[in-house]
């Protein structure tokens, strides 16, 4: 049995947990009373569960349906309960009741939260950090105006005591060593919290089988939808040395346990298309859990940070005990669920070499926000002097697994960079993809958007304006 330390609104607890997968969700409405977080959909879409979740990294609003306690260990957890009184209520709170911001008020708790958060962090674009809160009955207009007058507000003073928790709570014990006495390996630990790489590596080799879990939005799903038990459990919230983004003047290098709200920050600069596809994927509170290394390692053929990363030539740096390897991204993709990755074996990196921005990125779904691609596609095409000199082009949602378009690229190298050639080289996307009819589009549907896209990016290099949302390079 593993013990987790952290504080609830402002309070230090530890709690046992004999169950890994039980999530904050049904300990704090179930175990504490706290039903003021609510349930709906129960997979991190509608966002009626979020809390703040303060670490190191700072406030995060997140899903406590798809969080799991283990991810909680040094961390300050605030509640709707606890962000003030009845007779001194937070700002977002007086906000919703002056600009009529309720009505069923079932959605109203996890709005307050998300807004809470976004005021910690002095964040003022409300469209995006509201994305992930659903309400079906007041209408968002009201709820953004009441975003808007928190924006003044200061801060409670409780800020700065959840800043400080993460720091002064005990470490975890160290974890179980495997047997090293030739006798048989024991059952693997229902959950084990390893504190670096190093244990992560050893633990991993000792039970190939457990399940690693990081952000827990796909894992998550697994266990609230799919019923799945996934004991045993290595929990990655304390493996920091895989944090971070690392920009230096060749390469840029993404640690697997950076999340994607981590990446957007970084690649703003670098590579702004990029950065504007990371805003579409899922909501904020999925932003702020979901791992690069997650979306890669899981090998899902709708991933959306795949196909940039592969357009920008991205090697994966893959780590089993002490043996380490690199190899191309899109050579980590075998085939649909199956991936190049042996037994024991994670993803600790993916890297990425500096270069001038020319990526552009193309997510196609039915919804704006939180929405699974029918299909995105990465272009990234160096020109000089009017020809093609290099061409790396990806897609995610057109076959079993992110594939590069290796002869649309070759239809483009050496050839003028006209109208001409890229009406021939769309030709070739039917040599590179089979796509499949499914309930996202249709397989003309998703070969003939990927066509338009090719000519689209060419437009987009002529200077020609092709979406009100266009990113420029």
């Amino acid at each position: 049995m593993t013990e987790v330390s952290f504080h609830l609104n402002g309070t230090p607890v530890t709690v046992p947990v004999t169950d890994p997968t039980r999530t904050l969700l049904d300990w704090l409405r179930e175990d504490r009373g706290l039903t003021g977080t609510k349930e709906g959909c129960n997979e991190g879409d509608c966002g009626a569960c979020t809390v703040m979740v303060t670490g190191a990294e700072g406030p995060r609003a997140l899903n406590a349906c798809i969080l799991f306690l283990p991810q909680l260990q040094g961390r300050a957890v605030r509640t709707v309960e606890g962000i003030g009184t009845p007779d001194t209520p937070h700002p977002a709170q007086t906000a919703m009741v002056d600009h009529h911001g309720s009505q069923c008020g079932y959605c109203t708790p996890g709005f307050v939260m998300s807004m809470v958060t976004a005021h910690a962090n002095g964040a003022t674009d409300h469209d995006d950090q509201l994305a992930g809160n659903l309400c079906r009955c007041t209408g968002y207009a009201p709820i953004l105006r009441a975003a808007r007058a928190l924006e003044a507000a200061p801060l409670p003073a409780w800020i700065e005591q959840d800043r400080a928790a993460p720091f002064i709570l005990p470490e975890i014990p160290p974890g179980e060593s495997p047997s090293g006495d030739g006798g048989g390996q024991p059952p693997a630990p229902a959950c084990q919290m390893p504190r670096g790489a190093d244990e992560l590596a050893r633990l991993y080799a000792a039970y190939p089988d457990a399940t690693l879990v990081a952000g827990a939005t796909d894992v998550g799903l697994w266990v609230t939808k799919g019923m799945q038990d996934i004991r045993p459990a290595i929990f990655l919230a304390q493996v920091a040395d895989l944090r971070g983004v690392t920009v230096t003047d060749t390469e840029i290098r993404i640690g697997a346990m950076a999340t994607l709200a981590e990446l957007r920050a970084a690649i703003a600069a670098l590579h702004p298309a990029f950065a504007e596809l990371i805003r579409r994927y899922g909501s904020e509170q999925v932003r702020n859990a979901a791992t690069v290394g997650g979306n890669i390692a899981n090998g899902s053929p709708i991933g959306d940070s795949p196909p940039p990363l592969i357009a920008l030539g991205a090697t994966l740096h893959l780590r089993q005990g002490d043996t380490r390897r690199t190899l191309p991204l899109e050579d980590f993709f075998l085939d649909y669920g199956k991936q190049d990755r042996r037994p024991g074996e994670f993803v600790e990196a993916v890297s990425v070499p500096r270069q001038p921005d020319r990526l552009r990125v193309y997510k196609i779904s039915k919804r704006f926000d939180q929405d699974i691609s029918a299909l995105c596609g990465a272009f990234n095409i160096t020109v000089v002097d009017g020809t093609v000199t290099a061409a790396r082009i990806a897609f995610g949602g057109m076959a079993a697994t992110p594939k590069r378009a290796t002869t649309v690229e070759s239809a483009l190298l050496g050839q003028p960079w006209t109208v001409a050639t890229i009406a021939t080289a769309q030709d070739a996307f039917a040599d590179d993809f089979t796509p499949i009819d499914d309930m996202r589009a249709s397989a003309a549907y998703r070969l003939e958007v990927a066509r338009n896209l090719l000519h689209r990016y060419w437009l987009a290099d002529q200077g020609t304006r092709t979406s009100v949302l266009e990113v420029a390079p």
